[in-house]
């Protein structure tokens, strides 16, 4: 089974599952679903915190210009009335940009895929197989999020353009699918494990069963091998069984 991508046409009321492109069918129930939460996206995705720093930085060195020059606090406030405003005005973009990818975003376990929504403008749902994950890999911050970072064959190639930001940072070429800034990391993580062992033991079991199945068969018949070999009652050559 190959990871699929879903791009739909119609807004997420359409769903007939939230978070899903279409019923699940028999046989496959639904673990867990969620999404990222808003302030830790916006910090480790798109680097809140080290933006917040910056405008501190510059507006620091402004101020420090002025008292240096021989003006005083209110004229390092004076030049300052206009930073304030513009940095607070950067911050709130970077952070309504990552509560428009948290609220956006869908993430789906079931006991037989990892499903991701994406996208603000466009919704993309990618579904990756549990079968078709090859690795995970935890990372905890210290704000107590976690991300879960899915590691996929070399032949499943999805670009990092459609996951960002939910791929791994620096993974251009081999990208591995994200589920990113999760502040139930420690019930999900146990979950996705358990489903993945799962699916292995049941890959495990099928394989034994085929094997099973084939050595119940028993050999297949071996035919004898042919050659050509003249037939000495007409003159012209005939396929005859060759002997032992």
């Amino acid at each position: 089974m190959k990871v699929q991508r879903v791009q739909p046409t119609g807004e997420h009321g359409y769903e007939p599952v939230h978070g899903l492109p279409g019923r699940l069918p028999p046989g496959e129930r639904m673990l867990w679903q969620g999404a990222p939460a808003v302030l830790p996206l916006a910090v480790q995705a798109l680097h809140l915190r080290k933006l917040a720093i910056y405008f501190g930085l510059l507006m620091a060195w402004r101020a420090a210009g002025v008292l240096a020059d021989g003006g005083g606090l209110l004229d390092a406030a004076r030049a300052l009335a206009w930073a304030v405003p513009m940095s607070a005005l950067g911050l709130g973009l970077v952070f309504g940009l990552g509560w428009l990818y948290a609220s956006t975003t869908v993430y789906t376990l079931t006991n037989k895929r990892v499903v991701l929504r994406l996208g603000i403008v466009l919704t993309v749902t990618f579904n990756l197989p549990l079968a078709r994950i090859e690795g995970v890999t935890l990372r905890r911050h210290s704000d107590g999020t976690g991300d879960l970072m899915l590691r996929l064959p070399d032949t499943e190639r999805i670009a990092f353009l459609h996951l960002w930001p939910h791929v791994r940072p620096w993974r251009i070429n081999h990208t591995e699918p994200m589920l990113r800034a999760l502040a139930d990391i420690d019930v999900v993580a146990p979950l996705l494990a358990s489903a993945l062992q799962a699916t292995l033991d049941e890959t495990a079991r099928s394989a034994q069963a085929a094997a099973a199945a084939a050595a119940l068969a028993g050999p297949e018949p071996v035919s004898a091998p042919v050659t050509t070999a003249p037939d000495r009652s007409t003159g012209h050559g005939g396929l005859q069984p060759a002997a032992a």
